[in-house]
């Protein structure tokens, strides 16, 4: 046996850390068991893989387009991310790429350091993205609150309906800096050169989707819509937005964007997107998650996948990425149950590169806009909302507030408040929970008039629940009412917790009883509870005096000792 117990064998330690290592790393590998869900439907894994590529060009084109490193960047984000994320990832539903969120991270990244500067933000977050899952830090998201989580999937929701509108409106110039705006520069403009054919496509193929998903559900509507709709656009003579010449082929592998002198500055922007990815691929995970049934996902593995796609993709000239719920929710609406779904999306999008350019060219905007459109309606569990509506005010604080804050601002900083919000709601609704009650004495053997006599000088309060910061106030003014008595009895036992400001706050609250004159006594300390008090030094003159006791029974005859004294 080898280890730091054993000082004298030379590099326990280590050896020890290279074999949790290599157990961890094993853990999050895929292995045989993973790829069995691939024999149970592969047709329609196939099938929901070019739905979803067919669904991602246009997008993988328009990120890598926004994020300043041009159209061919998102398409190999695409392809290389993809890929690996699918792999090595922990879920079998999701699709990873170039998304919105994450462009809004790498602007300013463009601007103060180039696309080189990106490629090194990639590589770095993705190394942070590994540590993160050998760390094993991804299951922490399913402390998440659900009010959170679905208010978060309402509005990314509406954010993907709102970023279809110019596409539907067959408008190419709205301008804006959040979504909500540009949409609404789309109407504006709309509204000023009415487009009818792209509204019409876009709710055409909106509502196949929808009427057929109730009609035949293992049919691929969303592909036979986008089909319809191109040759209608070819045939028709209509003029319609396409999704225009793509580029062909994918670049050579190459490491020269690396730069270990720009590490310190790029560091910031590297966790920054690092954070966004982990958050934004366990939540996708966990909403692809609610939207089928049996699926679960393994939130270490797909931090680990995510972090193996970062590093990856910038290799070969792609942007950072991370799990892309839009993709995610067309692929599980498509049918997909294993990984080669979301392989084959990637597939298919190099396919498409090297081979089908011109033909995908041809596309119209509006018909795929119309595709998401039908998504997000599919998205939103409208009875699991109203439902959480109802349940408590503080879940419909926290569903609503994080809901606007997705649409308004963006899902990070929905999330951070939702959560804050939500664990103050918590706090309140358990330091409520705590009671400071007083009881009876038990008369014992003592006369009436004795016993009339001990109940005036002597009071008896049991103390229910948590004593800890948000609870500790209250306890400190109900009990500093104590009046007209000689003994105060503290019945601790069932304190189900005291953190270190609960502590003090008892401390005080005997210091100020003693200093009028009041005999202190504690009773029913649990062996955790007293570890936190004495190691604050809380009630110490009491354990000097022999005035802490084990349970109830003994501190009352103490007490009644020291009232018949009196």
């Amino acid at each position: 046996m080898d280890g730091p117990s054993r000082p004298g064998v030379p590099g326990g330690g280590p050896r020890r850390a290279g074999r949790l290592l290599r157990t961890r790393l094993s853990g999050l590998l895929p292995g045989r068991s993973d790829w069995a869900a691939v024999r149970r439907s592969p047709r329609r894994d196939l099938l929901a893989g070019l739905t979803v590529a067919v669904v991602a060009l246009p997008l993988a084109l328009a990120f890598g387009v926004t994020s300043g490193l041009g159209a061919q960047a998102g398409l190999v984000t695409a392809v290389v991310a993809g890929a690996v994320a699918a792999i090595f990832g922990g879920s079998n539903l999701q699709v990873s790429g170039p998304t919105g969120a994450m462009t809004v991270v790498l602007v300013p990244v463009v601007q103060r350091f180039g696309a080189r500067g990106v490629l090194m933000v990639g590589a770095l977050a993705g190394l942070i993205l590994l540590a993160l899952a050998l760390a094993r830090l991804g299951r922490y998201v399913r402390y998440l609150p659900t009010p959170v989580i679905e208010g978060f999937t309402a509005g990314i929701a509406v954010v993907i309906a709102l970023q279809q509108v110019p596409a539907a409106l067959g408008v190419t110039d709205a301008h804006g800096e959040k979504v909500w705006a540009v949409a609404a520069d789309a109407v504006v403009r709309f509204a000023a050169h009415p487009r009818p054919v792209a509204v019409a496509m876009a709710l055409a193929v909106a509502t196949l989707m929808l009427l057929g998903a109730r009609w035949r559900p293992g049919l691929p509507f969303s592909l036979l819509g986008v089909a319809a709709a191109t040759l209608f656009a070819e045939l028709a003579p209509v003029e319609l937005v396409r999704i225009g010449a793509l580029p062909q082929g994918l670049p050579s592998p190459a490491l020269d964007f690396l730069d270990p002198g720009a590490l310190g500055v790029l560091l910031p922007s590297a966790l920054a997107v690092a954070a966004l990815a982990a958050l934004e691929s366990l939540l996708s995970a966990t909403v692809a998650d609610g939207m089928t049934v049996g699926e679960r996902h393994d939130p270490d593995r797909e931090l680990f996948g995510q972090g193996l796609a970062n590093l990856a993709a910038p290799v070969f000239g792609g942007i950072p990425a991370t799990a892309a719920i839009a993709r995610t929710a067309v692929n599980v609406r498509a049918g997909a149950s294993s990984k080669l779904a979301a392989l084959t999306h990637a597939v298919a999008l190099a396919a498409i590169v090297l081979a089908a350019a011109p033909l995908v060219g041809r596309i119209p905007l509006a018909a795929l806009a119309g595709v998401l459109l039908a998504t997000t309606v599919r998205m939103v569990e409208a009875g699991s909302l109203r439902a959480l509506f109802r349940a408590t005010r503080a879940d419909a604080v926290v569903l609503v507030l994080t809901f606007a804050v997705t649409v308004i601002w963006d899902l990070v900083t929905a999330v951070a408040v939702g959560l804050a919000v939500a664990v103050v709601l918590a706090l309140r609704a358990v330091a409520r929970s705590a009671r400071l009650e007083q009881v009876p004495l038990d008369p014992g053997e003592h006369s009436a008039e004795e016993h009339a006599l001990l109940a005036e000088h002597i009071v008896a309060y049991r103390l229910d629940g948590p004593l800890f910061f948000a609870a500790a106030h209250t306890f400190l003014l109900e009990l500093a009412e104590v009046a007209d008595v000689r003994v105060v009895i503290l019945r601790m036992s069932r304190v189900s917790t005291v953190d270190a400001t609960g502590a003090q706050v008892l401390g005080d609250a005997v210091d100020r009883l003693r200093g009028r004159g009041i005999a202190v006594l504690l009773s029913g300390i649990t062996a955790g509870h007293d570890q936190v008090l004495s190691t604050l030094g809380v009630a110490a003159e009491l354990r000097r005096e022999g005035l802490i006791f084990p349970d109830t029974p003994a501190a009352i005859r103490h007490a009644r000792t020291i009232a018949l004294a009196g």
